[in-house]
């Protein structure tokens, strides 16, 4: 008789068997992505009480900036941004933070349905600093973000509404229109309007909002990787200082 007729195949384990091993998996999976997300959510909370020490800039400081720049060259932009970016060095000095001197490096920008185009004179972690806007006039969302935001208008006038509002908010040069984080409203940089914008709470999670028209909708890759660079640049010089 042929040897390999006595020879018991090997068996393959039972198909029931990985069947029954399966819910276990899953809930083990489950209960570690679980807690991987309770301590995130617990650094998060931790890291948002302390954010407040690593913000250097004083909001009536910039605002004081911004109405001495309007006052001093009314209608002007190129003599109000370097009126505001002069002020800025005297009152926070290098060896605290870093300001992007280059006053020709402005990007385009798409976000929330409105476009312009800005210079970032300040980007870290925890604040920014943009002078924004467009001579043209736009529209948009104003996104809904974990920073508050503080859009001084230097030029023109921007008009903004809530949900269920029948009068527009109007603020004109030298006004600040404040939007607390997790605010969100509809606004228009109506016929033309340059503003100086300063943030403050967790930026990069903000960045979504200023990528997804680029990357879904007008495919300005350029654009995109030149603000990418920038935004980079001007972190890491900020680290390097010591300012997150």
């Amino acid at each position: 008789m042929s040897r390999t007729a006595d020879t018991a195949a090997p068996h393959a384990p039972p198909k029931d068997a990985d069947k029954a091993r399966t819910p276990s998996a899953r809930y083990a999976y489950l209960a570690a992505a679980s807690l991987v997300l309770a301590l995130l959510w617990q650094a998060a909370k931790v890291l948002d009480t302390i954010k407040d020490n690593w913000y250097v800039f004083d909001p009536a400081r910039l605002h004081q900036i911004a109405q001495d720049a309007v006052a001093a060259a009314p209608g002007d932009m190129p003599t109000i941004a370097d009126h505001i970016f002069a002020n800025l060095t005297a009152s926070y000095p290098a060896s605290r933070v870093r300001l992007n001197p280059d006053k020709h490096e402005w990007v385009l920008n798409n976000a929330g349905g409105a476009m312009g185009a800005m210079w970032i004179v300040h980007a870290s972690v925890t604040e920014y600093l943009f002078i924004f806007g467009t001579p043209l006039g736009t529209e948009g969302h104003t996104g809904v973000h974990t920073a508050d935001d503080y859009f001084h208008i230097l030029d023109g006038e921007q008009w903004a509404s809530e949900a269920g509002a029948f009068e527009k908010e109007v603020y004109r040069p030298g006004d600040v229109h404040y939007l607390p984080r997790g605010s969100r409203k509809q606004y228009k940089m109506h016929e033309g309007c340059f503003a100086f914008e300063y943030a403050r709470g967790w930026i990069p999670l903000m960045a979504p909002f200023g990528f997804m028209d680029g990357l879904l909708s007008t495919l300005d890759i350029h654009t995109l990787w030149r603000t990418t660079v920038i935004t980079a640049r001007e972190v890491l010089g900020n680290l390097l200082v010591g300012k997150i």
